[in-house]
């Protein structure tokens, strides 16, 4: 990685953008599936960014966060594009799950 801290920050957020736009495309991938399987999900990603905001002193609403993760209002991306959870995909969740 580069040893220049704002050429790997701006190396990293590109990155991140790239990964935003390309579950902004992958519609079809769930965020159950993206859980059972990478064990975080677009929702993750909202959060960690709303979280990360407060750490530098700015307010994220979770609402804003996640139209930027989705590329659209949530309500919006769960209407359109999320399906119902399989008993397979639920029974692995579960049991994936991190105890609260």
């Amino acid at each position: 990685m580069n040893k220049d801290p704002g050429i790997t920050t701006e190396l990293e957020a590109a990155a991140f953008r790239r990964l935003l736009a390309h579950l902004q495309e992958r519609t079809d991938v769930q965020n159950i599936e993206l859980m059972n399987l990478a064990g975080f999900c677009r929702n993750c990603l909202s959060r960690w960014l709303r979280e990360e905001a407060g750490k530098q002193g700015q307010s994220l609403e979770d609402g804003s966060a996640r139209e930027y993760v989705y590329g659209m209002p949530y309500p919006e991306w769960k209407a359109r594009y999320q399906t119902e959870a399989s008993a397979d995909q639920k029974a692995a969740f579960e049991k994936n799950r991190e105890p609260d």
